[in-house]
């Protein structure tokens, strides 16, 4: 992607790359949702991660901001997700925070148990989990923190017989 001209870049709600780390703040709207697994999905391209790693970060990063829209700060535009994304080089850690009244992800109910099938509560930490390494929530009073971890492997060797 070329670098957005100065213009361009004023307008961005998305910092430019530094040292692998981009920061953002944005209204509690769907099209920050779609900004943000963007933004995701542009930092998991540069870590070299193949297509079915990409498609698990945008829909973790995809889930964890709906989560924040629409729980956390219930669809409220005038208050804010926070996002970070950062490559460490051996990580991508992507974080998302809102400014909602928080919650216990141990009092979410598990989707698979018999008695919570029908129920339309507990997918989206249950998703999220299964599809990155580590999942870290943090209680900001107000908001909650969720941090998403997905480990970069190394490429492998490439034969050159």
């Amino acid at each position: 992607m070329a670098p957005a001209a100065p213009a361009e870049a004023e307008d961005s709600p998305v910092s430019a790359p530094s040292k692998g780390r981009r920061s953002f703040k944005l209204s509690s709207t769907m099209e920050s949702v779609e900004v943000v697994e963007e933004a995701a999905d542009e930092m998991a391209v540069e870590a070299g991660l193949d297509e079915d790693q990409r498609f698990h970060i945008a829909m973790a990063v995809r889930e964890a901001s709906i989560n924040a829209v629409l729980h956390g700060n219930e669809y409220d535009p005038a208050r804010f997700i926070d996002v970070t994304l950062e490559n460490t080089g051996k990580d991508l850690k992507i974080s998302i925070a809102d400014e909602g009244r928080g919650f216990d992800p141990e009092k979410v109910p598990d989707p698979l148990k018999e008695e919570n099938i029908l129920r339309g509560t507990g997918r989206g930490i249950f998703l999220i989990r299964s599809l990155v390494d580590e999942v870290h929530f943090r209680q900001l009073h107000p908001g909650t923190e969720l941090t998403l971890v997905k480990h970069l492997q190394p490429a492998a060797p490439k034969d050159v017989t």
